[in-house]
C-alpha cells in the first residue's frame, strides 16, 4: 500500500527488516496479505509470550466484549481489575513469598519505569539513579536518561540527567566484579557520584543485547544496594513474564527487590498494560500524585488473568520453558561451535538468548537470509551484532527446531559468502563447511 510510504513517519523501523502486509497471526505465526507464512521469533519484542491470538484468552475477552464489559475505567475499581488482582496475588506473589503493593500506570513499559524512578526519588530525597552500560529502560526523557544505547539518546533533544551509569557484569572483563566498584565509588564521598535514590537493572539486558548477568553478581548487587540504603529497581519489561524460565527473572537468585517493573507479555495477549510492583512500606504516593488516562487495561485485565489461571497455576509452564530453553542453548552451542571458528558466542538465559556475530553487518545478513526462508528474528546489542531469539514461550518443539535451523542455514550460507574477509578470521572456509 503507498499509504505507508506517504504519510506514515519515518521513525519506523520494524517495517523496514519485514517490508511485508501482514493482515493475520496464530500461535507462533504471521500471514501476509499473500498469504505467506512466517514463523516469529520477534513475538513483539518479548510482548507475545502465548503467542499470537491466543485462544483460551481470545474466548475471555470476547465473552467480557459481549457481556458489555467496562473498557475504560481510568483508576475505578472494577470488577476485572479485581479479579485480576486477585489472580496475581494467590498464585504469583504468595507462591513466591514477594510481598508487593501494584501501581496501575501508563500502558506502555516506560510509563512502568518512569513511576518507578519517580517513587524511588520522592521516597529518599535523591536524585540520582544508578542504571548501567548497555541498558535500555525506554525512550521518554526520564527512562531514556538511564538508558545508554546512544542512537537513542541523540534524538532526545535536550541533555538527559540524574542519572550516573555503572559497568554491568562482563563489561570490563570477565576478572573484575563491578559491584565491587559500584561499592566502592558509593563508599567514596570524592568518587563524583551522588548517592542515589535507586539503582535500576535488567537481569538480561535485551535490547543491551542480550547479555545475562550471573545470579551470584545479582546477590552481590543486591547486597551493596542495601549496605547503602539504596532502592533495587529490577526492570522486568522484556525479562519477565516467564521469558528466562521463572515467571520473574530475578527468582533463581533468592533476591527480593524493592521495586520491579512489569509490562510487555503480562496483559498476555499482546494488549498494552504495565504496572511497578513495590514493598507496601514505600507506597508513600499521594492520591493522583502520578496518574494517567490509560492507567489500567480493562481488556487486558481479562487476559491477563487468564494467562496466570492458564500457565501459572502450577510449575508445568516454567518447567517446559526451561526445558526448550536448555534445547536453544544446545543448539545454538552446536551453531557457534561449528560456524562461528571462536568468534560468535552464545548469551542469554532461557528462552531470551541471542548469538553475537561481531558486528552488525553480519548479524544483519544473516536475520535478512531467514527472512527470506520464512523466519522473522531481529537484531540487538549496540551494534546490531547480536541475533535474538525471542519466539513465543508457546511454540512447539517441531517450529522452535524449524526456527533455528533456518538461522542455522541462514548462517551457513552468509559464512559461505564472507569467508574472504582477511582481517577477521570469524567463519570456516567453504572446504571445511563442506567437510
Amino acid at each position: 500500500m503507498k499509504i505507508f510510504d506517504e504519510i506514515e513517519s519515518e521513525v519506523q523501523c520494524y517495517a523496514r527488516a519485514f517490508p511485508r502486509i501482514f493482515n493475520k497471526a496464530k500461535g507462533e505465526f504471521l500471514y501476509d496479505e499473500e498469504g505467506n507464512q512466517y514463523l516469529d521469533f520477534l513475538a513483539g519484542a518479548g510482548t507475545l509470550n502465548y503467542g499470537h491470538n491466543n485462544p483460551i484468552f481470545k474466548a475471555k475477552l470476547l465473552d467480557y466484549i459481549h457481556q458489555d464489559g467496562i473498557t475504560h475505567g481510568l483508576d475505578l475499581h472494577t470488577k476485572a481489575k479485581g479479579e485480576f488482582l486477585e489472580a496475581f496475588n494467590e498464585k504469583i506473589l504468595k507462591p513466591r513469598e514477594l510481598d508487593y503493593v501494584m501501581q496501575f500506570t501508563g500502558p506502555t513499559g516506560t510509563n512502568a519505569v518512569e513511576a518507578a524512578m519517580k517513587l524511588a526519588r520522592n521516597i529518599t530525597g535523591r536524585e540520582n539513579i544508578i542504571s548501567f552500560t548497555n541498558g535500555f529502560h525506554g525512550v521518554s526523557l526520564g527512562s531514556l536518561a538511564a538508558t545508554g544505547n546512544s542512537h537513542h539518546r541523540g534524538a532526545a533533544g535536550v541533555s538527559l540527567s540524574g542519572t550516573s551509569r555503572m559497568p554491568y557484569e562482563g563489561y570490563l572483563g570477565d576478572d573484575i566484579d563491578t559491584t565491587v566498584y559500584l561499592d566502592k565509588v558509593l563508599c567514596d564521598s570524592s568518587s563524583g557520584i551522588d548517592k542515589p535514590a535507586a539503582v535500576i537493572v535488567e537481569t538480561v539486558q535485551g535490547e543491551g543485547g542480550i547479555n545475562a548477568c550471573s545470579f551470584e553478581w545479582l546477590r552481590a548487587l543486591d547486597a551493596v544496594c542495601k549496605k547503602h540504603e539504596v532502592l533495587l529497581i529490577v526492570d522486568d519489561i522484556q525479562a519477565g513474564c516467564g521469558r528466562t524460565g521463572t515467571y520473574f527473572s530475578f527468582e533463581k537468585a533468592g533476591i527480593k527487590p524493592d521495586i520491579v517493573t512489569l509490562s510487555k507479555s503480562l496483559g498476555g495477549y499482546g494488549l498494552p498494560f504495565a504496572v511497578v510492583l513495590f514493598k507496601p512500606e514505600l507506597d508513600q504516593w499521594k492520591p493522583g500524585e502520578h496518574n494517567g488516562t490509560f492507567r489500567g487495561n480493562n481488556f487486558a485485565f481479562v487476559t491477563a488473568k487468564a494467562a496466570i489461571d492458564h500457565y501459572w497455576s502450577d510449575n508445568s509452564f516454567a518447567n517446559d520453558v526451561q526445558r526448550k530453553g536448555a534445547y536453544v542453548s544446545q543448539r545454538l552451542e552446536e551453531i557457534v561451535e561449528k560456524y562461528g571458528e571462536g568468534n560468535f558466542t552464545t548469551r542469554g538465559r532461557g528462552m531470551f538468548q541471542g548469538i553475537n556475530c561481531v558486528n552488525g553487518e553480519i548479524a544483519g545478513k544473516i536475520t535478512k537470509q531467514a527472512f527470506k526462508k520464512g523466519l522473522i528474528i531481529e537484531t540487538s546489542g549496540a551494534d546490531d551484532h547480536v541475533v535474538k531469539f525471542l519466539c513465543p514461550l508457546v511454540i512447539s518443539d517441531e517450529n522452535l527446531k524449524k526456527g533455528i535451523d533456518i538461522v542455522e542455514e541462514a548462517i551457513r550460507e552468509v559464512c559461505l559468502k564472507e569467508d574472504s574477509i582477511p582481517e577477521r578470521k570469524l567463519y570456516f572456509s567453504p572446504e571445511q563447511i563442506a567437510s
